[in-house]
């Protein structure tokens, strides 16, 4: 898909925004809401071992596969990451990926900061990679949205609390930093980093050719 810059127009490489958080920090709900906002973004779509929620899609939320399933697909290098986080497999897919960085379109992730890792350490996707780091206003918020999503039990809300400490020490890892206080406020933010991203000349497939004519040497 092209992308239009000035008054000229050429062919824009995708890219990859990962939006990364604590448990309950708000990622996914922002994620939605940009998805909703901008048909140029589609989401990346992980393959998991955890059950699934009453609330999700196979296919749309989650591929939902089992223990030995995803360990085959290890083994055949099908994901671009993985990572075992809470006793369950997560990963991403390679080939979806690949199409629609190429196509120009862009992608949005999901993901931890084992999976940032991973993704920022290849040589031949790294360039292609915006990372965002989204905080909680303050741990008490973070406790009480993490109780107030009603899909996890107490056990697993206070298993992941405490994990919060570590999670929260991988932010320098990332481009940018986000304090999702509301919503919206966030979502804009990411727009904002989104917008300039794709302005990178990096990503701008045909812009030397384009630029050669505009000074009359093609």
């Amino acid at each position: 898909m092209g992308h239009s810059i000035g008054q000229g127009s050429f062919k824009r490489r995708g890219l990859m925004l990962i939006l990364s958080s604590p448990s309950g920090a708000g990622k996914t709900s922002i994620a939605r809401e940009i998805l909703n906002r901008d048909p140029n973004l589609v989401m990346s779509i992980s393959a998991t071992t955890r059950s699934k929620r009453p609330s999700e899609v196979d296919g749309k939320d989650y591929y939902f596969i089992d223990k030995m399933d995803f360990e085959a697909k290890i083994n055949n290098n099908s994901f671009i990451e993985y990572a075992r986080v809470f006793d369950n497999y997560y990963g991403t897919p390679k080939e979806p990926v690949e199409k629609a960085i190429l196509s120009g379109k862009d992608m949005l992730f999901d993901i931890d900061w084992q999976g940032t890792q991973q993704l920022v350490s290849k040589q031949n996707i790294g360039q292609d990679i915006v990372t965002i780091f989204i905080l909680p206003p303050n741990i008490s918020e973070l406790g009480r949205r993490l109780k107030n999503r009603e899909q996890d039990s107490l056990s697993v809300v206070e298993y992941r609390m405490s994990k919060v400490s570590d999670e929260l020490s991988h932010y320098p890892e990332y481009q940018y930093v986000i304090v999702n206080n509301e919503i919206i406020d966030s979502v804009v933010q990411v727009e904002k980093i989104l917008s300039a991203e794709r302005c990178k000349i990096e990503r701008q497939i045909g812009l030397h050719d384009f630029v050669q004519n505009l000074r009359g040497l093609s």
